[in-house]
């Protein structure tokens, strides 16, 4: 099967310029083995390796029912509607595919009319958004809100128009023979492959603790993409959160059947009114917006506590209204049970589960009360011992050096075989790492201005060019003030439009320089001469002080553990090898990855860092950069 991504093989006579590579080959073997052995693969692939035809054609020709979960819708919709045609295309597979989404995906036809029926909304652009969604409505075939570009996908419309697991009024709505997701689902159910993202794979797995597990049960083959993204989107799925944003929409949704099936009860608006004042009161007995921190913390307040039961006896009060209520219609049994369940929420809080942490988040008129659990591999190993299938999961990035004993602890894997291919470009002639000497600590009060200074004239010989990438907002904002006016190329700056905009921009201008922050460091692709130089601020430690973080580094502590050097460098290098991976992007591309910070050097655990980068020459000259832009560097760089 090797052969199949081989120079005589199906795909050379379908794809302009392709080229054999050995590593992808080897991946594609490996993804064959642990399919016909049921076993559990971590692979590996860097940049350039092809990961996704090595596992999509094993996939197809296995004969057996596969998932397959990426890291985010987009990354989804581009595996589905081009890559996997294309490799159908190669191998004439007569597989059935569908994309299966989570339901907040697809327009409810049942909360579509409710609310034109409403006709309440909160402006006039809401109101126009609505009437391009009724008319699309008339059109579509799968309801796939992602085909409707001319409403913004974050609008508010959305989610009077789309259905959650709360509100989804089931086999009893009216609209259930027509319901786009209910299609969906049974399409996925019916095909040999189905590609969903980690969100949808994650509900489908927290369910299925419950019982309730669609998908899961039906898999032979399950390959997580972007697999580094597992351990947070498992936390946050494994996680029990009650939030004023819950409530809202729970009252909305109750205001519009009571006045439509309970007008003769105005106790229930009266109790909804008092609701709506209780979780305001609790929100400002929480203090300042954009906090994030233990409950602890302020749980044991008295206005917090005084608050926290005025919200409890109103939701008691409620839900004896609503008990009387709920026979009147479907609608109002959802409600009344969507209550109990909020009611169960609240309770819980107040009995967490032991190795879990309780933090809470506030906004500036709403908050979130979270539980999550410290360790994400107890509940997933459990999943996975429950489902006797091939497991493979693999990323450019899940490697701290050789070692994949970071990745595997925290999913709970202690018998996976490991792979580890590296990207087939050529670093070594292709890209120079400069470390600037001179630089200040990252925590000097002067360092931005110090990055500044070193970077411009970096900037300046690539011809701009540029990403800046930054591991704080506050740094990035410093930075983009002090580059006003200092060089003639466009500055594009991450939150002054959407980054899907700012990345088409910066292609098209060819000489931009871009600055961002996290979501720029993984899953952007620009390829050619527009990107010729990445900066990275400094090494990507995690805020110790993030809630979460602190309760794991504190676990890791008490069993007599370095969290330093169990926790924090390893997610600090597998993040840093996302940022790095933005520059090289496929075999003719050149250029310079600059680091400015000097622990790479001053610290016993910058050699971690570096041994796990591609293999580059590396300079802390400026002279090196600059004759590198030129084209005339000659070997003055170190290995």
């Amino acid at each position: 099967m090797p052969d199949l991504l081989g120079d005589a093989g199906p795909f050379a006579g379908l794809i302009e310029g392709f080229q054999a590579r050995p590593q992808q080959q080897a991946m594609l073997k490996a993804v064959q083995v642990i399919m016909q052995t049921q076993g559990t693969a971590v692979i590996e692939a860097g940049t350039g390796v092809g990961k996704t035809f090595a596992y999509l054609a094993p996939a197809l020709l296995c004969d057996e029912r596969v998932i397959i979960s990426t890291g985010s819708k987009t990354l989804q919709d581009q595996l589905y509607h081009k890559d996997l045609p294309l490799v159908r295309k190669a191998l004439k597979s007569a597989a059935k595919t569908a994309l299966l989404k989570g339901r907040a995906n697809y327009l409810c036809l049942h909360r579509l009319k409710t609310t034109l029926d409403e006709g309440r909304l909160p402006d006039r652009k809401s109101v126009t958004w609505l009437h391009r969604i009724r008319d699309w409505s008339e059109l579509t075939s799968k309801g796939d809100i992602a085909e409707l570009s001319a409403v913004p996908h974050d609008a508010e419309i959305w989610g009077r128009v789309t259905s959650n697991t709360e509100n989804c009024l089931g086999a009893d709505c009216g609209d259930y023979q027509e319901c786009y997701v209910v299609k969906a689902r049974r399409a996925a159910q019916e095909a040999d492959l189905v590609v969903v993202n980690h969100h949808l794979f994650f509900a489908d797995m927290a369910l299925k603790e419950e019982g309730f597990g669609e998908l899961l049960p039906l898999a032979n083959v399950v390959v997580l993409d972007e697999a580094h993204q597992l351990p947070e989107i498992a936390s946050t799925f494994f996680s029990d959160s009650f939030s004023s944003r819950q409530l809202h929409d729970w009252k909305r949704d109750t205001v519009v059947e009571a006045l439509e099936n309970a007008s003769d009860m105005p106790q229930i608006r009266e109790f909804l009114d008092r609701l709506e004042k209780a979780v305001l009161d609790l929100r400002l007995a929480m203090d300042t917006p954009g906090q994030r921190a233990p409950w602890a913390r302020i749980s044991h307040k008295p206005a917090i506590a005084e608050h926290m039961k005025a919200l409890d006896d109103c939701m008691k009060d409620l839900a004896a209204l609503l008990e009387h209520a709920a026979e009147r219609s479907k609608g109002l049994q959802s409600c009344y049970e969507r209550l109990l369940e909020q009611q169960a929420r609240l309770g819980r809080l107040h009995n967490p589960p032991a190795d879990s942490v309780q933090w809470f988040e506030t906004f500036t008129r709403g908050f979130a009360i979270t539980t999550t659990p410290l360790d994400v591999s107890v509940p997933f190993k459990k999943c996975m011992d429950e489902l006797p299938c091939s497991w493979v999961m693999t990323s450019a990035t899940l490697a701290v050096g050789q070692s994949f004993e970071h990745f595997n602890q925290r999913m709970g894997l202690d018998k996976a075989t490991t792979l580890q291919l590296d990207s087939p470009f050529d670093y070594w002639h292709n890209s120079l790492l400069y470390l600037p000497a001179g630089l200040p600590e990252p925590q000097d009060r002067d360092f931005v201005s110090a990055l500044v200074e070193a970077a411009i004239p970096v900037i300046e010989a690539c011809g701009g060019r540029t990403f800046m990438l930054f591991t704080s907002y506050r740094a990035l904002h410093e930075a983009a003030e002090l580059l006003q006016d200092r060089f003639e190329y466009p500055l594009l700056i991450q939150g002054e439009s959407p980054q899907r905009d700012m990345i088409e921009r910066f292609r098209e201008l060819g000489n931009a320089v871009l600055l961002g922050t996290a979501s720029f460091w993984e899953g952007v692709d620009v390829r050619g001469e527009a990107l010729s130089c990445v900066i990275i601020d400094k090494l990507p430690f995690a805020a110790p002080n993030d809630p979460v973080m602190e309760a794991r580094l504190e676990s890791i502590r008490k069993r007599g553990g370095n969290p330093f050097g169990e926790y924090q460098i390893p997610q600090a290098v597998i993040t840093l090898k996302q940022g790095v991976g933005r520059l090289i992007r496929d075999q003719q591309d050149r250029g310079v990855l600059m680091i400015c910070d000097i622990r790479l050097r001053t610290r016993s655990y910058g050699k971690t860092f570096l041994d796990s980068l591609p293999r580059m020459p590396r300079t802390q000259k400026l002279e090196i950069v600059e004759r590198f832009f030129a084209g005339n560097l000659n070997e003055t760089a170190s290995p």
